[in-house]
């Protein structure tokens, strides 16, 4: 018998990588907008395929529930946080400088999370939230480049329980001025502006040296006359 032709398959066509990884995207920025307005005990998939606007059978192509998209945007959020802080350790050998470029760090990923900073401060100490776990590792990070720099600077490494204070003073801080601001606004420049100088004092008093502050004594703004 002669062979049958074959026939074209139905469905949708294949996707492209391009394709693959721009649905994938889509996902996990749904995600992050669900996580926005109701936190990771609020999160299902059925809300994340109605905000991204795809098909049930589309997500799970992509993940086998809802709390493996939430991981990719705590991983981001966390590589953001530390890759910026890494950055600001670089290119200057000045303490002082690179104190306030790691409080600048700090702030500008704050500002680029927006809204979504409520839920992340909310469950930061929620040992049952998988953003606790990811504050954790944040900060282990975090840890291990101040010794890293302090090493490397040739400067006495601070003590855990000093850079702790430090990181954590400058973590509440920036909840306050989240927390602060009126939902789905920004928090205003002169909040942020003075909540940065407290976080800049703060750091040069734990982790500074005396010719740390009374180089920064110099510096105008910074402390009262």
């Amino acid at each position: 018998m002669p062979a049958e032709p074959a026939t074209a398959r139905r469905g949708r066509p294949p996707q492209t990588r391009e394709q693959a990884e721009e649905v994938r995207a889509r996902i996990v920025f749904a995600t992050a907008e669900v996580f926005t307005r109701h936190g990771s005990r609020g999160l299902s998939v059925a809300q994340i395929i109605e905000q991204a606007g795809l098909a049930r059978p589309t997500f799970y192509r992509y993940f086998a529930n809802a709390a493996e998209p939430l991981h990719a945007v705590l991983t981001a959020s966390n590589e953001g946080l530390v890759g910026g802080i890494r950055a600001a350790l670089t290119g200057t050998d000045q303490p002082v400088e690179l104190g306030i470029r790691l409080i600048d760090a700090y702030l500008d990923w704050a500002r680029g999370h927006g809204a979504m900073l409520r839920p992340l401060f909310a469950e930061l100490h929620d040992p049952a939230s998988p953003v606790s776990a990811y504050r954790e590792r944040a900060l282990d990070d975090i840890r291990a480049l101040v010794r890293e720099t302090f090493t490397a600077l040739g400067r006495p490494v601070p003590a855990p329980l000093d850079i702790d204070a430090a990181l954590h003073v400058c973590e509440y801080l920036v909840y306050r001025i989240s927390a602060g601001a009126a939902p789905g606004t920004e928090p205003d420049a002169e909040t942020v502006a003075a909540a940065r100088i407290t976080m800049i004092r703060v750091l040069l008093t734990t982790l500074g040296t005396r010719a740390d502050l009374t180089y920064a004594l110099e510096l105008p703004g910074l402390f009262p006359a």
